[in-house]
């Protein structure tokens, strides 16, 4: 039985690989202008700088799909850890306002500190994410009967709208509304190579990283006394996961925006196709994000060409009713 399970692993994983690099192929290959096959494989590897074809894939359709490859599964992990290390079954860092965080940081450097370097800017999102979780989980905790699911969310919810309003505020005030209107919406229409190099290293350290401690967080799904007496640190294994996920969202909201639901939706399908390991389940979060992203940036373009529809709204369209649909399970377990 167990060797069946982890040949029927092995197939999901094949198949979520092959699928994700179909779709970044699809995803590369068209979009408002239509370049043939032949013309994408040469500018990929054979590039010439003085093709106009060759430039419109290397400089603009590859960095933005390997951006929505890296992003999707930085959120994609990020929910998983967050739902792992939490217990609760909404946990996404959209949903519990830290992307927001990370968001309203982004805007404060827009207006007092327009010159900083796109690594500080990473830094300070981070630095926005692990506030703004900080305060989550005080306030899910403050309350008579401590914390639960439902607590965390609307806790989540409730301080994400305020900084919303904050950065909206800002943005207004500061007449930085067009330029903070795409990480509102969200979307990876203007990473670049550059932006690539540092945000990919840390995306995948990070999940390689936690995937390691993969077993350790599986059993906090037991409760942490039954975890305790099986020999992990709960303390420390909390802490390390609500890290990686405040690192991974900070940095995929400093590239990309705030985009929600992401890291809602993908930890449980992920679960329904390989189980609740998490030695297995991050790492295949990380592949079901990045192809949920690529096509919804895919959709985004291809929905009314040239103009582009916002990514956040795509997503959201899958996100929002799972979102209702969990709150309505949550509800009924209580």
């Amino acid at each position: 039985m167990k060797r069946m399970k982890s040949w029927v692993t092995g197939v999901w994983f094949t198949a979520a690989g092959a699928v994700l690099l179909l779709s970044i192929f699809l995803s590369v290959s068209f979009g408002a202008k239509e370049l043939s096959i032949a013309v994408v494989w040469a500018s990929v590897f054979h590039y010439n700088p003085d093709l106009t074809a060759h430039q419109i894939i290397q400089e603009y359709r590859l960095p933005r799909v390997l951006g929505a490859v890296v992003t999707g599964m930085a959120f994609a992990v990020a929910g998983a850890l967050m739902q792992g290390v939490t217990r609760n079954p909404m946990a996404d860092s959209g949903i519990l306002g830290v992307n927001a965080g990370a968001a309203f940081v982004v805007a404060l450097c827009f207006a007092f500190l327009p010159n900083l370097t796109y690594m500080q800017l990473i830094l300070m999102s981070f630095a926005g994410a692990a506030l703004s979780t900080l305060l989550i989980l005080l306030l899910g905790s403050a309350t008579q009967g401590g914390m639960n699911s439902i607590r965390l969310t609307i806790a989540g919810a409730v301080l994400a709208a305020i900084l919303h309003s904050f950065s909206s505020g800002i943005a207004i005030y500061y007449e930085l509304s067009q330029d903070l209107a795409f990480w509102y919406a969200g979307g990876v229409a203007g990473v670049k190579w550059e932006q690539l190099k540092l945000l990919a290293p840390i995306v995948l350290a990070v999940i390689i990283g936690i995937s390691a401690m993969g077993r350790s967080i599986s059993f906090l799904s037991l409760g942490d006394e039954t975890a305790a007496s099986l020999g992990i640190h709960t303390g420390r294994v909390k802490m390390l996961g609500m890290t990686a996920a405040v690192i991974l969202a900070g940095a995929s909201v400093a590239v990309a925006g705030s985009i929600g639901f992401v890291g809602l939706v993908v930890p449980h399908i992920a679960r329904r196709l390989i189980g609740v390991d998490y030695r297995k389940l991050i790492p295949f979060s990380a592949l079901l994000g990045a192809i949920l992203l690529v096509w919804a940036d895919f959709a985004s373009r291809m929905v009314n060409p040239p103009r582009e529809f916002a990514i956040g709204a795509m997503v959201a369209l899958v996100g929002v009713p799972f979102f209702l649909y969990l709150a309505r399970q949550e509800r009924r377990e209580l």
